[in-house]
């Protein structure tokens, strides 16, 4: 049976998409928030609104008590966690059980499994997906140098328990390693709590591809195909498209390992399974268990709202289609707007906004929570809105999303919208000449544009 309400413990865009596909299936809604969020639109949005803390993200986004309390206060029968916060903590997810409140994402256990990459790549190894060559498991010092004697230059050392960029040192000498190893390690322990290291090859320059997934708790598995993340700062993705511009036989063999890979840790809800590819061969490198930034464009190609299948999921009843049954449309691209200055290092550019229009069009979508006068606060990510495009061609898609960036208005804040719009222009984007490297290679003539 439907859930009737559903709490979301998120902010920002995330947290006004999720009220909107909740209130698309009749579901009441409870938006909670910190004292700095007390006038975002998401509070707004929701049918009740509670506030659970301070300023900081410990004292109410992540703080699991005060969070569970308005669910179980208002009556709130299920707990969507949007991405980033509690979104892949496994304790809460544990606590959610334990209070009779339904998590809307993959099991406690699965989080857990797959959170740990260590633990997550022996699991791959068994489901038979393709992996970097590397450790197995997290390696002490003397076992990351046999490793790297084994594997050759350069390595990356990954934390166990986290993503983002941190935790992870690229090491291209040998007698580099040892001070590498430390340092990952102590970052680790800080920004996760654990200090669990793994070694793997450094693959330079590839491209970063992930497919999407749906399962139910009935042995269906299904991926809605793949979006290409390639261009990144930072390890932080900035432009997002779907499809890829890979071979199609190389697809067909990602989605097929996709699949399998959720089969064999038992998955149930939205997830997706990333790999890096270079020379059409690819190699998985995580899984992530919950719904992504760029979810977006894998509805606009598939016409699947994703966030409304997660909470049919979490509610007991099976996927409402089938593989069969999904049908790729055209071409979709995802810009993130930040409020930030490229040209002064990225920095956070909070404030009021004074002047706000969003561009219109068939094809055209921009998740946001701004409105105008509305004060950004600066204690959070600095991700203001999602622009996503969708044509019949990728170059389609392109001209249409120079149009809505050209046609966008954000005044009262600095934004990385011309930077964003620069990379639609260059023709190597164009071309689909993308890696991981590509704002890094190009930065100079990205950021060469008028305000």
């Amino acid at each position: 049976m439907m859930v009737h309400k559903v709490l979301v413990a998120n902010r920002g865009e995330i947290a006004v998409r999720i009220i909107r596909s909740c209130k698309q299936l009749g579901i009441e809604t409870v938006a909670v928030y910190s004292k700095a969020d007390a006038d975002a639109l998401h509070v707004q949005l929701a049918d009740e609104a509670i506030c659970i803390g301070e300023v900081p993200a410990k004292s109410s986004y992540l703080h699991m008590e005060n969070i569970l309390s308005a669910a179980i206060n208002t009556g709130a029968e299920a707990i969507h966690p949007g991405y980033g916060f509690l979104s892949e903590n496994a304790k809460f997810a544990k606590l959610c059980e334990e209070c009779g409140i339904t998590f809307i994402a993959p099991s406690a256990q699965v989080i857990e499994k797959m959170g740990d990459k260590a633990e997550a790549k022996k699991l791959m190894k068994e489901a038979g997906v393709p992996l970097v060559p590397g450790s197995a498991d997290e390696v002490t010092l003397s076992e990351g140098k046999s490793i790297l004697k084994e594997i050759g230059l350069p390595v990356l050392i990954k934390a166990s328990a986290g993503g983002g960029g941190r935790g992870m040192r690229v090491v291209r000498n040998a007698d580099d390693f040892e001070k590498a190893f430390y340092a990952a390690k102590q970052e680790a322990k800080a920004a996760f709590g654990d200090d669990g290291v793994y070694i793997e090859k450094l693959i330079e320059n590839p491209k970063h591809v992930e497919v999407q997934i749906l399962a139910d708790k009935y042995g269906n598995v299904v991926h809605l195909g793949e979006r290409d993340c390639s261009i990144q700062r930072r390890n932080q993705k900035v432009v997002e498209e779907a499809p890829s511009t890979l071979p199609q036989q190389t697809r067909d063999a990602m989605y097929e390992a996709a699949v399998k890979a959720a089969r064999h840790v038992g998955y149930e809800n939205a997830g997706t399974v990333e790999f890096i590819v270079k020379d059409d061969e690819f190699f998985f490198i995580e899984m992530n268990t919950r719904i992504q930034v760029e979810h977006p464009i894998s509805e606009m190609i598939t016409d699947i709202d994703i966030v409304q299948e997660q909470i049919r999921i979490a509610s007991g009843e099976k996927l409402s289609f089938t593989q069969d049954d999904v049908q790729f449309r055209g071409h979709a691209i995802e810009v993130r707007l930040n409020a930030e200055d490229p040209k002064h290092d990225f920095r956070p550019s909070p404030g009021r906004i004074e002047v706000l229009h969003i561009p219109q069009g068939l094809g055209i979508r921009f998740d946001t929570f701004l409105y105008t006068d509305y004060e950004i606060p600066p204690y959070y990510d600095s991700m203001v809105g999602k622009l996503i495009a969708h044509g019949k061609t990728r170059q389609e898609a392109i001209r249409k999303m120079r149009a809505a960036l050209e046609e966008l208005v954000i005044e009262g804040v600095g934004t990385n919208q011309m930077f964003l719009h620069m990379i639609m222009l260059q023709e190597t984007f164009e071309q689909g000449d993308v890696d991981t490297s590509y704002i890094q290679a190009n930065l100079k003539r990205l950021l060469h544009y008028e305000t």
